[in-house]
């Protein structure tokens, strides 16, 4: 999964109007942003296998620190309680939490079984949407469509930086997401990795739209 994990950062502004976008970004995505780092030093592994499902042409054969289950949960209280070390804001705190857990689950809608439930156990788990490149569109656009219309109900352009800066990252998720559908599988697992740290400039992106667009009074 990919855009939908950006739609359920948007929707946390809905939840909680405190934390920026990029946080809500960084929570949402955090395990993909990671596991590139951990797969470039050679912790965690991919392989290319093309037609391994109709989505995606990657063989997850070995991250257990990144996306088991366990891991994501102890990942969600470091970035919980984190944010409430920073800010003593409750609410923000556990919603960075849950949006860290989220992204496990929302990848056991589309993974084929390859989620381990923790380090050292064989059980690896995937509901197999990806088998079906209609069924993972359909519901990753609904996620992400739903998550955008909740960030539009709770914030204000500011000006037409604010309509530019997210109507823009909104086209640009959307191109990618095409895209992945129909560029060859990427040459080897380096690739994959450098590729993944792209994304935390989604995260900067984040920054800039929060810079020029206003939050609605009430939460």
């Amino acid at each position: 999964m990919f855009i939908g994990h950006f739609g359920t950062g948007f929707a946390g502004k809905a939840v909680d109007k405190k934390p920026s976008l990029a946080a809500l970004f960084f929570a949402a995505q955090f395990i993909d942003l990671l596991w590139p780092f951990l797969l470039l030093a050679g912790i965690e592994k991919v392989e290319i296998s093309p037609g391994k499902t109709a989505v995606n042409p990657l063989d997850f054969t070995y991250y257990p620190f990144s996306h088991s289950l366990a891991g994501v949960v102890f990942w969600g209280l470091l970035i919980g309680a984190g944010y409430y070390f920073l800010t003593k804001n409750r609410r923000g705190s556990l919603l960075m939490g849950g949006l860290v857990v989220s992204h496990w689950f929302l990848d056991l809608l589309v993974h084929i079984p390859d989620l381990p439930l923790a380090p050292g156990l064989e059980l690896r788990l995937g509901f197999g949407l990806w088998n079906s490149a209609l069924l993972t569109v359909i519901t990753e656009g609904v996620i992400f469509t739903g998550g955008l219309w909740l960030y539009l109900r709770s914030t204000k352009s500011e000006n037409y930086k604010g309509h530019l800066s997210l109507w823009s990252l909104v086209v640009f998720l959307i191109s990618i997401y095409v895209m992945n559908f129909f560029s060859p599988p990427p040459p080897d697992a380096r690739a994959i990795g450098y590729v993944g740290l792209s994304q935390w400039l989604i995260v900067a992106w984040g920054y800039w739209i929060e810079k020029t667009r206003s939050t609605e009074q009430g939460n």
